[in-house]
């Protein structure tokens, strides 16, 4: 299964490491958790990494691509209708508890999980420590540019 990653390229050696999530709270994981938040797409990558942008595009992205040892049949999906109804919401424990204890089961390498952005689009969770994590085969990174249009002021 491919999946992609956009970061700035100063953090690209660590772009697969968790190391991020582990020490800053995202959408799945609370502070101290590993956690690589991927797309299974280029395109929702950048939508999902532009949500958190100013109003200045960067100039120093990169784009990863990567292939987990799995196939999307066989990943673990989350079922969007047993998630709580506040789900999109920022800093939401009971969604930090849904990703701690994923992590602490390391019953599967990658979690499908559904994009809070855009719906019907699905991301990939993946867990740093589980013991298939190494194999993961991370494709040489490429500069990824904003297209400048889309951090123009709207009227």
């Amino acid at each position: 299964m491919q999946v992609w990653r956009i970061c700035p390229g100063k953090y690209v050696t660590a772009a697969f490491s968790g190391d991020g999530s582990r020490r800053f709270s995202a959408r799945w994981n609370p502070v101290g958790i590993p956690m690589v938040y991927a797309s299974l797409s280029l395109s929702l990558a950048a939508i999902e990494v532009f949500v958190h942008l100013a109003a200045v595009p960067p100039d120093d992205l990169v784009s990863v691509a990567a292939e987990l040892p799995i196939n999307h049949r066989d990943a673990e999906r989350i079922d969007p209708e047993t998630l709580p109804t506040d789900w999109r919401m920022e800093n939401n424990p009971a969604l930090w508890q849904i990703g701690a204890d994923w992590i602490a089961s390391r019953r599967s390498l990658a979690l499908l999980v559904p994009s809070a952005v855009i719906d019907g689009e699905w991301n990939a969770l993946i867990n740093p420590t589980h013991p298939t994590a190494s194999t993961i085969k991370i494709a040489t990174p490429k500069p990824f540019h904003f297209d400048a249009r889309m951090f123009k002021a709207k009227r």
